[in-house]
């Protein structure tokens, strides 16, 4: 639900946009995927798009760091202006939120030389990930994928390192001259819990990724059988971090065990299975820790890192999403569901509330109760063909990854137009 008040900050994005313009952009997150995977899957499918229709005029400057392989050459239709290498700060932890300002403003100098020359109407830093450049002198337009750190800041602010960190953050996102949210939903989040200005505001939706597509599930027959799955599985995209209401949804699993099973649905697919997808090593041993406390590990079945292909096909095969969250501002993983063609069990918090509609179900956090009610609604046959019906009807819609790198354009054109922004 949208909330009160809010109103766009911004005129409908053009079709088209000439002259491109040079674009700065730190592309660490696709050298360490498992670290940022929500970034680096966004970068990806952004590159991707403006790979597949280069721009005259657009040229790309890429910051990366030092110790890991270059991701960029496999989009050969760019024009690369540059590359920087920089050293490595994940040994900093929270530290590296201070250092990393300062060491992308220095990385930038330089970057937007003699971007005219080549057709291109200016320059601007394209900001996706954590960190930001502190008065870099060139415009910034800064996506924001992620109100974690802010909406949960006991979770995220806990020591004087990461306080100072996101304050400088939240600062530089202030100043930045476009903020491009994926939704009302979270441009309302960034106006109330960081001030950003409306006026600053670009929506832009994500999209889902081709390979997310009913169609995928004639694929998945294999996926199950090496993951051991059965017929009726649910999948969940999600961490073990304080993002995910991972306590709820295992609550919710144990009332489920308890309890007889569903009309319509086999014994042998009674509690219900969850497929943990897109989680890194040591989240999966966190989580099958905290299942195993809850009495639920059978539950819990774990995926490793799939290709796109192969993820779609275990997502379009499964039952429903199931997503547990306590903070979220992309609904990426509920956007690429229904693109599929798959009902989403959520939520009730951030862009899930726009995306979701009567193709799911969503309940407040921390609420094991109702998740339980929920999951035994979409587990079993009485409610379950409404939810398949819209969620099918969702599939049909067409928002592509072409959409969001046409409209991102048009919003670096719009800052590079500004001039250099101090």
């Amino acid at each position: 639900m949208t909330r009160p008040g809010w109103r766009p900050g911004s005129e409908p994005a053009p079709q088209a946009v000439s002259p491109g313009v040079r674009v700065v952009l730190d592309v660490r997150p696709l050298q360490d995927p498992e670290r940022a995977p929500l970034t680096a899957t966004y970068l990806d499918a952004l590159l991707a798009a403006l790979d597949a229709d280069p721009q005259p005029g657009e040229s790309f400057f890429f910051l990366m760091a030092v110790d890991r392989e270059d991701p960029t050459q496999r989009w050969t239709n760019l024009d690369v202006a540059g590359r920087r290498f920089l050293p490595p700060t994940r040994a900093l932890r929270a530290g590296a939120l201070t250092v990393d300002p300062l060491l992308l403003r220095s990385a930038v100098a330089g970057a937007g030389w003699r971007a005219e020359r080549g057709g291109a109407a200016g320059s601007v830093y394209h900001a996706t990930a954590g960190a930001l450049p502190i008065a870099s002198g060139i415009p910034i337009v800064a996506a924001l994928l992620d109100l974690a750190p802010w909406t949960l800041p006991d979770d995220y602010q806990r020591g004087p390192a990461a306080r100072f960190g996101q304050r400088l953050r939240a600062r530089i996102l202030r100043d930045a001259v476009a903020v491009i949210v994926p939704g009302r939903d979270a441009g309302a989040e960034a106006r109330r819990v960081l001030r950003v200005k409306q006026a600053r505001l670009r929506v832009i939706p994500l999209a889902p990724r081709p390979a997310f597509r009913p169609e995928a599930a004639a694929a998945s027959e294999p996926e199950r059988d090496r993951l051991g799955l059965g017929g009726r599985y649910a999948v969940y995209a999600g961490r073990h971090d304080a993002r995910q209401d991972l306590p709820t949804l295992l609550a919710a699993l144990a009332k489920l065990a308890a309890e007889p099973t569903p009309r319509g649905v086999a014994a042998a697919d009674w509690p219900p299975r969850i497929c943990l997808v897109g989680a890194s090593p040591d989240d999966r041993a966190a989580v099958s820790r905290e299942a195993s406390k809850a009495g639920v590990a059978d539950a819990i079945v774990y995926a490793p890192a799939l290709p796109e292909d192969r993820l779609a096909a275990l997502v379009a095969g499964a039952r429903i999403l199931v997503h547990p969250v306590r903070s979220e501002a992309t609904g990426l993983a509920a956007l690429e569901a229904l693109a599929a063609g798959v009902p989403v069990v959520a939520s009730n918090v951030g862009a899930l509330r726009e995306i979701v509609g009567s193709a799911g179900i969503l309940v407040e956090p921390g609420d094991a109760t109702r998740l339980a009610v929920a999951l035994r609604a979409a587990w079993g046959d009485d409610l379950y063909p409404k939810l398949f019906a819209a969620a099918a009807e969702r599939a049909g819609e067409h928002r592509t990854w072409a959409d969001v790198a046409r409209e991102t354009r048009a919003v670096w054109a719009a800052a590079a137009g500004r001039g250099p922004f101090v």
